[in-house]
Parts: C-alpha cells; structure tokens; sequence
C-alpha cells in the first residue's frame, strides 16, 4: 500500500512553472508541506495561493539554485519555516540545444550551472535534515527526486552540451544512491521524453523549428504525467526504491 506524506516535507526546485509547479500540487494533495523554489517569486505567491486554496500549506522561497549560498539557504529557510525535511525534487533545468559547432559556450555554462551543480548543491545542503527525517519520520525513510531526461540515456547530434548535464546527473544519482541507501535515503532519477512545458521555449528559433519537425504532431507529456510519477515514487513503503523511470509519449520512437 502506498504511503500518505502527511507530516512530512518537501522542497521542490523549479517551482513556478510546468512539472515543478504540478508535482508541489501533487506532493500536497498527498499531505507534505511543500517548500516553492524558483527565481519567479510572482509564480510562487500563485501557486502557494492555490495550494493554500486547496487546504495545504506551502512556503515560498524565490531563489537561484546555480547560486550554492542561494542553494544553502533555501534548505535553511525550508527546515526553519516548516520544521523539517523529508523529500527532496531537484527539478529546477535548462535545455538549451543546437550544435557543438559555432556554440555559444555562454549557453553551456548556465546548463552545467543549473542542471548539474544547482542539483548537486541542493542535494548536499539538503542531505544532513534528509538523514535525520529517515531517522525520526514514522515513515522511515527519506527522498530526493532528480529530474533528468531521456537525453540523459541516448546522446544525439544537436544536443551534446544538454546531453552531458543529463548524462552527469544520472551518474550522481546513481553514485549517491550506493552512498546513503543503508540509511534509508532513497536517490530516484526521472527521465522524461518530450513534454509539454515552457523548458524548450527558451531555444533559439531555428532549434524550435528543428525540434517541431522532429517530434511532429504526437500527443506529448503533460506535466502532470510526470508529477503523478514522482508522487508514486515518494510513496512506497520505506523498503522499496524506484531507482529510476524513463517515461515517454507512446509515438516517441527515441
């Protein structure tokens, strides 16, 4: 039988739009406390609003996780306003793609920043209050979730740079899951095919157009496939891990 999150905490990065935003309405209908993380503090207020709204309680927390003090303090700040830590979504990404060639290596750094170091530095600031909830929680046990892509498993042309945070986060996950499972943290990795939410947005034109040609007209992911995922993965009972999930749109051929 599953597990309710009720008394239990959760920090979800990358908060204000897409699956962050659906997995914190997700994580309170099933009972936790939901910390809001993101740089668009209007995007929070909303989203806390409706949790609210719903019955559940949420703090907002606007901060940049490629920042480590940014990152230490919104683990600080989600133990000091709601009392706790028990689960962990390091969701917060970019996906800025186009060839290794002519690159503006700008774009590179801001993903290594964010998707690679900003999920490290939450994961580390985060570890110490995820030990002591697997400790004392009823639950016996605690969580990180980290959002990866079906980029982090098959490499393409056109999105080496994306593709190596991708590749990077799963080697983490996996590494930090051999380190802490003996004291019932669980480290689980998500791995989402093309889905319908603002990440691709932030592409150059001509990447859009390559990416719509690409993927055509199948009927992609909602976020709310993805957040329904990460709350089956945060309720099993304290012995079972879901050490990784890759889901796609069934016409998603790789």
């Amino acid at each position: 039988m599953p597990d309710r999150l009720d008394g239990t905490v959760a920090l979800v990065t990358g908060a204000s739009s897409g699956i962050g935003a659906t997995t914190a309405v997700e994580l309170a209908r099933q009972g936790a406390a939901v910390a809001l993380a993101a740089r668009r503090a209007d995007r929070l207020d909303e989203l806390a609003a409706r949790i609210r709204a719903a019955g559940g309680m949420a703090a907002v927390i606007p901060a940049d996780v490629s920042s480590e003090a940014d990152a230490n303090k919104l683990v600080e700040r989600t133990v000091a306003e709601l009392g706790r830590l028990d689960t962990l979504i390091n969701n917060a990404g970019l996906m800025l793609l186009g060839p290794v060639v002519g690159a503006p290596t700008d774009d590179w750094r801001r993903m290594v920043d964010v998707n690679v170091l900003g999920l490290m530095y939450c994961a580390h600031a985060a570890l110490p209050h995820l030990l002591s909830a697997a400790q004392d929680s009823p639950r016996q046990v605690a969580d990180i979730v980290n959002l990866s892509s079906v980029a982090g498993r098959v490499a393409r042309n056109g999105s080496a740079a994306y593709n190596a945070t991708k590749h990077g986060i799963g080697a983490f996950s996996e590494a930090l899951r051999q380190e802490v499972a003996a004291r019932h943290v669980r480290v689980s990795l998500v791995e989402p095919g093309v889905t319908e939410t603002e990440l691709a947005g932030h592409n150059r034109p001509e990447v859009l157009e390559q990416m719509n040609r690409r993927f055509g007209d199948i009927k992609r992911l909602q976020a709310a496939d993805i957040a329904e995922a990460i709350g089956f993965i945060v309720t099993r009972p304290w012995h079972v891990i879901v050490n990784e999930m890759m889901i796609r749109p069934t016409e998603q051929e790789a």
